[in-house]
This record gives C-alpha cells, structure tokens and sequence, in this order.
C-alpha cells in the first residue's frame, strides 16, 4: 500500500511516496530535500538525534546529502548510500542549491516517530524530548 503524503520533518519537504505494509518492519521512503543558499548555514532534515535500537540508511537518486554520523562528516552523490547504525548520533542535509531526491529507509518505529513529530503542535525542547523517548530514541540537539 502506498501512502502519498507531505511530510516535513523539521526543516525537510516531501515524501513523495512512502512503501510500508502493515505486518512489515522496514518502511521505504522517496523524500526530495530542497537546494540551501550557498551563503547559509546547513538546514538540516533532522535535528541531531540517536536511535537506541533502530538502524536507519539512506540512497541518493539525484543530487548529494551531507550526513553527520557520531564524529564523521560524508557526503553522498546519486548512487551512494549512507548507513547510521543504532546508537550512532546523526542528521543530514541537503549541502548544494540543487534539490536532493533520496530513498530513505527505516524501521517502522522510526516512521512512528516521524509521525508523532508531525501530529504535536508541542515543539518545545522538553516535548520533543519526551516524545523521542518514547520511540526509544534521543533528540540531541533540537533546531
């Protein structure tokens, strides 16, 4: 089953398709990041968190993303794929002025957490904070 909605995670736009069957574990995501400004500081897709439990990885289609994970800093083009293994802080983001399109590709805990992030109008620090604990993840550093 398909499910065609916007999302904006944070400083993110846009699924444009999303494949995650009811029995499955895994959840696929096509996602489009826009281009940033050359002159303006990374606007990331996700605040830097860490996933206790859950692996999450992502493959570029078009364009590059940039990923910091735990002390490293990639960058992946059309073709390459990045991994952040559980307990691994991470974010990302899209670091050239051409839009990013990306499969991204997480458990269906991480989806859910994507989900309660978008139905809260509690964006508070302490709020996201909680609301990260409860899908067994760690919001480091909100936007």
């Amino acid at each position: 089953m398909f499910d065609r909605k916007k999302l904006d995670f944070f400083a993110a736009s846009a699924a444009e398709c999303t494949l995650a069957p009811d029995e499955a574990e895994l959840v696929l995501a096509e996602w489009t990041a826009p281009g940033c400004s050359q002159d303006r500081e990374p606007e990331f897709i996700a605040p830097l968190h860490v996933h206790r439990s859950d692996d999450e990885a992502w493959y570029v289609l078009e364009g590059t993303l940039a990923f910091r994970i735990g002390d490293e800093t990639v960058e992946a083009s059309a073709g390459g794929a990045v991994i952040a293994p559980r307990g691994k802080p991470h974010t990302y983001w899209n670091p050239r002025q051409e839009p990013a399109r990306y499969l991204i590709i997480m458990t269906a805990r991480i989806r859910a957490l994507i989900d309660a992030i978008h139905a809260t109008d509690k964006r508070d620090p302490e709020s996201m904070r909680r609301l990260f604990e409860r899908f067994d993840s760690e919001l480091i550093h909100s936007p």
